[in-house]
């Protein structure tokens, strides 16, 4: 099935709106989280809420990064994969709590919260959490426009 978008991007539409994102997402790049984190985290948070676009754009920019095919490949099933390291998965799975609010009475629980402490500063920890909401953020503006994998803005 070949998607059409429902709209332009709407961060498009409203001629305030993507700088103002885009402020916040560079902000968030400013509390000392590798790169490589912020887009495996990216990419984990796409594939959870089924964003094509995020994840086309984000395995290729990773690719461009220098990410290798095999963790790219393995970021769906990283807790099985010997490719990621202690920090990378306290990450990832922060990524994966904030992105499920829903699924548990308790979203984000203090192991998880605990285990991405141990790894992250304070400014780190809010730059992941920047990070996790502002790509929640573009997937599901994405999701609701049906904004197609493979194409830019």
């Amino acid at each position: 099935m070949t998607t059409t978008a429902r709209m332009p991007n709407p961060a498009q539409v409203l001629p305030g709106a993507m700088p103002a994102v885009l402020t916040l997402l560079k902000e968030a790049t400013k509390g000392g989280v590798p790169q490589t984190v912020l887009d495996l985290v990216h990419l984990r948070a796409s594939q959870i809420n089924g964003c094509s676009y995020c994840v086309i754009g984000g395995a290729q920019n990773a690719k461009k990064a220098g990410e290798t095919d095999e963790r790219l490949f393995a970021v769906a099933a990283w807790r099985e994969a010997p490719y990621f390291t202690d920090a990378e998965r306290a990450a990832l799975a922060l990524a994966e709590a904030g992105t499920r609010l829903a699924d548990s009475p308790d979203p984000v629980p203090d192991a998880v919260w605990n285990a991405a402490a141990e790894h992250f500063t304070e400014e780190q920890l809010a730059s992941l959490v920047l990070w996790i909401g502002i790509t929640n953020l573009f997937n599901r503006v994405n999701a609701i426009t049906r904004q197609p994998g493979g194409t830019s803005w």
